[in-house]
């Protein structure tokens, strides 16, 4: 069709790519305010108010008998959440672990999980019922308190938000990944955060650093030490952004010997205790731990972590903060106040904002509930009004029901009552009749009346509506006594002094072997050159290196660069080893051209070409496994040499076997670069540096393997940087020292 007949047809013609905008902006939107983002009222995302009002309408209180969680989320999957069972049944499963909310919306009986990363037992094994936070959120919405919609499927109704007569954002927190927005929320401690309400109701334009001096900080089921900066605390809920530093709690335990261990006993939020046992072993076995000598899991319904030094002249605090570096025993919470307001708008709020969000949803609660109230207590005087209109004319009243064929029209008439008093009257049991139950009907109308006056007086005063919101906070605190102490300790960071982790390393020698092929390891002992080891088929030895176990071993590759690794932590002898690209980032085509300990002196690096410099060792350590820059290298031209300066003199001979001899300090001394010409070439390359002490002459192993010195050295001596001449007879081919 062309663009008339599209018209005709009544088809909008629109760009691709403007279609695709709008409709990922619809989708976006609907991810964020239908899925992933909390309500700031009652802090519940769809699926968990699905879940909650599901429950309630299975009567599953709090102190009635279990169902079957497959019931739950069979009724929720069928009547509100169109979503697969999994999804519904994982959102119920963390609202009952108490490691994972601070106050549990759900009394779950079964296997729920666990902290150890375990998955809960499938639904048809698992009941639940809704413990009494829970039954704090759902609580009067039954008295038209919030409004309602209907379904997915256009059957049934569903609240929009819950009444929430707990302020479940902040005290149970939440996470929420959407498309461009996420949210962080962690859980914090309900007494702080019932002071902080009640102060904002006294003080409505309290500043956000007097709120967050209530609030002292996030409160986790799984307690532990938060060691943030009040001072950092404080911005953080200011901006409704930010992070909180939480740490493992942890004591000392003395063990007989006069030994002791350490014992952690709660460790931070959303770590998973197995994970976190297998990342310490794993660095334990990697050597990165040298100071640890065994870690246990010891736990039962409680957490004990058992830490064992090395030594008992270890400082425990030293030990704990080497852990709190290097695994999740420290960990970063962060903080994203990212909600929906009650305009359903996403946005961050601040604590102090997010407080008050809610206090304005408890206002409208309590509008919409007195409301509801006033027009029950209206009705009930009105019926009230015409039963005392019997009593007063009782007889009348039995004569015309008696004798009339249409009473109700006559009782209207009479008595000048209304249609609803006349049903009422009608409707009357013979025994209501009775004089006590008209003394009672007098003391009921009494108590409506004054009732209606008390809700009048609400509905009439915003004053009075948040004197009665305070009262019901406070009566909420009341409650939580029990349950609402904090669990979070909060303390300064601790100073302690970094100590020298390679103290705890035994000193062993070890022989580092590296292959032509790149295969890397270290066998214990200092292996002699006559004992024989094995290699891959097709590959055979490049370097044999002694050392030791605390030794830094330096690898020096011909693109340039340097590599170090403590020799602790190279792979050791089993098989044979591991490729060196499994512990440095080295290409295939890289080879490695030097391998020796890290010792305090120079090196002199020198490439093909002829150009090198003097560099201090110190200069070469390598800080990331990517290495080190240290002699440039472009194209064909590679780096040829890396050895120990070891003497006054220095011999330069390419592979033209042409020798020249100078002064060490002809050689400049650079951190990196491109450095001089050490020696000329017309026709060839370097092949060979070595330095020695002139007075003790040059050595070198001749072709028949014997040593020759030779001390009179006029013939070779030159200037840096020139060609030199012939090398002696009987110098080994390629000439190399």
């Amino acid at each position: 069709m062309d663009n008339k007949e599209l018209e005709k047809e009544n088809i909008d013609l629109t760009s691709f790519s403007k279609a695709i905008s709008e409709r990922y902006l619809s989708y976006a939107l609907s991810t964020i305010t239908s899925r992933s983002l909390p309500d700031v009222r009652d802090g519940l995302k769809p699926v968990h108010r699905r879940v909650l009002y599901a429950m309630m309408q299975l009567k599953l209180n709090h102190n009635l008998s279990f169902k079957k969680s497959a019931r739950v989320v069979g009724d929720v999957m069928g009547k509100f959440h169109p979503h697969g069972d999994a999804a519904i049944y994982e959102s119920m499963v963390r609202m009952a672990q108490e490691f994972a909310l601070r106050y549990p919306l759900v009394d779950g009986q079964g296997n729920f999980g666990n902290i150890d990363g375990d998955n809960a037992a499938a639904m048809r094994y698992t009941e639940a019922r809704m413990t009494n936070v829970a039954e704090l959120l759902l609580s009067e919405i039954d008295k038209d308190t919030v409004d309602f919609r209907v379904t997915y499927d256009d059957e049934g109704q569903e609240p929009v938000v819950l009444p929430s007569a707990f302020p479940n954002l902040l005290a149970n927190g939440s996470q929420g990944i959407a498309v461009g927005m996420a949210t962080s929320i962690p859980p914090h401690n309900i007494n702080e955060l019932i002071d902080a309400l009640l102060h904002l109701i006294k003080f409505p334009n309290a500043t956000d650093q007097t709120i967050s001096n209530y609030v002292k900080g996030p409160d986790f089921p799984t307690g532990g030490v938060l060691v943030e900066p009040s001072e950092s605390i404080h911005d953080s809920y200011k901006k409704g952004k930010g992070g909180f530093r939480l740490r493992a709690k942890w004591f000392v335990e003395k063990i007989k010997g006069g030994q002791w261990q350490i014992i952690v006993n709660e460790i931070p939020y959303q770590i998973q205790k197995s994970r976190l046992l297998e990342k310490i072993a794993e660095l334990m076995e990697n050597k990165s731990l040298p100071m640890l000598s065994d870690v246990r899991d010891e736990s039962d319904e409680n957490i004990r972590l058992v830490i064992e030094p090395k030594s008992r002249n270890l400082l425990p605090e030293m030990v704990m903060e080497t852990l709190f570096k290097k695994t999740d025993l420290e960990t970063r919470i962060s903080l994203n106040l990212n909600v929906i307001d009650d305009k359903n708008v996403p946005g961050v709020k601040s604590l102090k904002d997010a407080l008050k969000s809610w206090l304005n949803h408890r206002q409208i609660i309590l509008q919409r509930k007195s409301k509801f109230r006033l027009a029950q207590i209206e009705k009930r005087i009105n019926i009230l009004n015409g039963y005392i209109t019997v009593y007063l004319n009782l007889d009348k009243v039995i004569e015309i029901i008696r004798e009339e064929d249409k009473p109700k029209e006559v009782l209207i008439s009479y008595f000048s009552i209304n249609e609803i008093q006349a049903n009422a009257i009608l409707d009357m049991r013979l025994r209501s009749l009775r004089k006590l139950e008209e003394i009672e009907l007098k003391k009921e109308l009494s108590d409506l009346q004054n009732e209606l006056d008390e809700i009048n007086k609400i509905l009439n005063s915003e004053d009075n509506q948040w004197k009665q919101i305070y009262t019901d906070i406070k009566n909420l605190k009341k409650e939580f006594v029990e349950i609402g102490e904090r669990r979070t300790l909060i303390e300064d960071l601790p100073e302690v002094d970094d100590f020298d982790e390679d103290q705890f390393i035994t000193k062993e020698p070890i022989t580092i072997i590296l292959s032509e092929q790149g295969w890397i390891r270290s066998q214990k002992t200092h292996l002699s050159d006559d004992i024989e080891i094995k290699y891959r088929e097709g590959d055979k030895e490049k370097f044999r290196v002694h050392a030791l176990t605390t030794d830094k071993i330096i690898f020096f590759a011909d693109n340039g660069r340097s590599f170090s690794v403590a020799a602790n932590k190279l792979p050791s002898g089993r098989g044979f080893g591991e490729p060196i690209s499994l512990t440095f980032d080295i290409k295939a085509d890289v080879k490695i051209i030097a391998c020796f300990p890290l010792f305090k002196g120079h090196l002199i690096v020198a490439t093909d070409k002829g150009h090198g410099f003097k560099v201090n060792a110190d200069n070469i350590i390598a800080q990331t496994k990517s290495g080190k820059h240290i002699i440039n290298v472009k194209g064909d031209n590679k780096a040829k040499v890396c050895k120990k300066i070891d003497g006054d003199t220095i011999a330069v001979v390419g592979n033209n076997r042409k020798l020249i001899l100078y002064s060490v300090d002809e050689v400049p001394e650079l951190n990196k670069g491109k450095g001089v010409i050490l020696q000329r070439y017309k026709d060839g390359t370097l092949s060979d540096i070595l330095s020695f002490n002139k007075v003790d002459g040059i050595s070198w192993k001749m072709n028949g393997g014997r040593q020759r010195t030779e001390k009179d050295l006029l013939t070779w001596e030159g200037k840096r940087g020139g060609a030199g001449k012939m090398v002696p007879n009987g110098f080994p081919r390629p000439p190399i020292f």
